[in-house]
C-alpha cells in the first residue's frame, strides 16, 4: 500500500479535508446553512438529466485520468451525478457554469475515493525488466492494475487550451492527456497534485479557479503544479511518448503488425520494432526491453497457444490497439485472449501493453468468441 503523503509538501494545508465535496460548503454556489434535500421539490430538477447528460462522457474521461480505472471512473461519475442532483436546487449559474460545477464535484469525489488507495501501475512501474523471455510468468494478482480507456466521443471533449507556453512538462500533459504513458506517469503523483495537473494543464483552468474548487490558495495550486511537473520530468516522460502521430501512420504500422502476427512471421514482427521497444503484460509482472526479448517471448506464446490467431483493430487512449483471439489446438473457435495497445510512430512499434484483464475486456465490449 502506498504511504500516505503529507499534503503540506504539496502546497496544501493538511488540515483541509474538504475534498469530500458534495456541494455543502458554499464554494460552488451553495449555501452551507441551506441543507434542503427536499424530495418533493422536483420542479427545479426536472431538467437536471437533460442538462447534465452532455457532460457525462468528458466527466468519465476526467475521472479515468484521476483513477486510472474505467470501471471505477464509471462509479464515480454516478456518484458525481448523485451529489449534483442532491444539490441542484442550490446551484448558482452566476458563480460557475454547469460544466465547471460538475467538474468541481467530480474532482473532489475522485479525491475522496483515492484516500488510502495504492496507485495503479503498469509492470514497468513496479519491477525491473527481465532478460530471459523464458522466465516463469509471475502473476501480480493483488495489484490494482492501470486499465486502458476505450476511445469515444467523451474522450475528445475534455480538453482545454493546454499548458502555459514554455513549460515542457505542461506541454506533454496538454498534448497527450489520455496516452497510456502519461496516465501511468500521473499515477506517481499524490492525488491532489494529480488533480491540479489535470485541471491546469489538461483543462486549462485558471489557478484561482482550481484553488476555489480544491479549497486552497492560488499560491498552493501553483506550488503543487510545479511539483507535479517536476515529478513527471523525473519520471522520464517525453513528448514523443505522448504526442499522437498522424492516424494513418499509426494504422499502417499496426496493419503490418497484424498481418505478421496472424502469419506467425517473427522476422516480419522484428522488423516493426524499435531498438528499445518495451513489451509488458498486466496482470503479469514480467516485462521485456528490446526486439530480441520481444520476439523471443512472442515465439514462446506461439509455442504455448498455437499460431491460429485472429486480431481485430480497435483503439484505446488515443492509440491503436488490437483485440487478439486464439484457437488453441482442440478448440472449435477463436477465444478472446488479450487487448494489445501500441505506441507506434515513424514506422515502428516502441511500446506494447498487452492487457489480459477482465475489466478491460468488459470496458471495450469485446465478445468472448471471435465473430469475424
Amino acid at each position: 500500500m502506498e504511504k500516505r503523503i503529507d499534503e503540506d509538501r504539496d502546497g496544501f494545508d493538511a488540515r483541509d479535508d474538504r475534498e469530500d465535496f458534495d456541494g455543502r460548503d458554499g464554494r460552488d454556489g451553495f449555501d452551507r446553512h441551506d441543507d434542503s434535500d427536499n424530495r418533493d421539490d422536483f420542479d427545479s430538477r426536472d431538467d437536471f438529466e437533460e442538462r447534465t447528460a452532455p457532460y457525462r462522457g468528458e466527466l468519465l474521461t476526467h475521472c479515468y485520468r484521476m483513477l486510472g480505472s474505467v470501471h471505477e471512473a464509471e462509479d464515480l461519475v454516478q456518484e458525481t451525478m448523485l451529489r449534483a442532483w442532491r444539490a441542484y436546487d442550490r446551484y448558482d449559474a452566476e458563480r460557475a457554469s454547469l460544466r465547471t460545477w460538475l467538474y468541481r464535484i467530480a474532482t473532489n469525489t475522485c479525491l475522496t475515493a483515492l484516500r488510502g488507495r495504492a496507485r495503479r501501475p503498469l509492470p514497468s512501474g513496479l519491477v525491473g525488466a527481465l532478460e530471459d523471455p523464458g522466465a516463469p510468468m509471475t502473476l501480480g494478482a493483488e495489484v490494482p492494475w492501470l486499465e486502458p480507456f476505450p476511445d469515444g466521443g467523451g474522450a475528445r471533449l475534455a480538453f482545454g487550451a493546454g499548458a502555459a507556453a514554455g513549460d515542457p512538462a505542461g506541454v506533454v500533459v496538454a498534448r497527450g492527456s489520455l496516452r497510456l504513458a502519461l496516465i501511468a506517469a500521473m499515477q506517481l503523483l499524490p492525488p491532489r497534485q494529480r488533480a491540479v495537473l489535470i485541471l491546469r494543464d489538461v483543462l486549462a483552468w485558471p489557478a484561482a479557479e482550481v484553488a476555489e474548487a480544491l479549497g486552497t490558495s492560488t499560491t498552493s495550486v501553483n506550488s503543487a503544479l510545479q511539483r507535479a511537473r517536476a515529478r513527471l520530468g523525473e519520471a522520464g516522460l517525453t513528448e514523443e511518448e505522448v504526442t499522437e502521430p498522424p492516424d494513418h501512420e499509426q494504422r499502417a504500422v499496426i496493419d503490418r503488425y497484424l498481418r505478421a502476427f496472424e502469419d506467425a512471421d517473427l522476422d516480419a514482427l522484428r522488423a516493426l520494432l524499435t531498438q528499445d521497444v518495451i513489451l509488458e503484460m498486466p496482470p503479469v509482472l514480467n516485462w521485456y526491453v528490446g526486439p530480441d526479448a520481444y520476439v523471443a517471448f512472442i515465439a514462446r506464446v506461439f509455442a504455448m497457444r498455437g499460431t491460429d490467431w485472429r486480431l481485430r483493430p480497435t483503439s484505446a487512449n488515443g492509440q491503436p490497439a488490437l483485440a487478439a483471439y486464439v484457437r488453441a489446438p482442440g478448440d472449435e473457435a477463436h477465444l478472446l485472449h488479450t487487448l494489445q495497445v501500441f505506441t507506434a510512430d515513424r514506422g515502428a512499434v516502441s511500446h506494447t501493453v498487452v492487457f489480459q484483464l477482465p475489466t478491460a475486456f468488459t470496458a471495450f465490449g469485446l465478445p468472448e468468441v471471435w465473430e469475424g
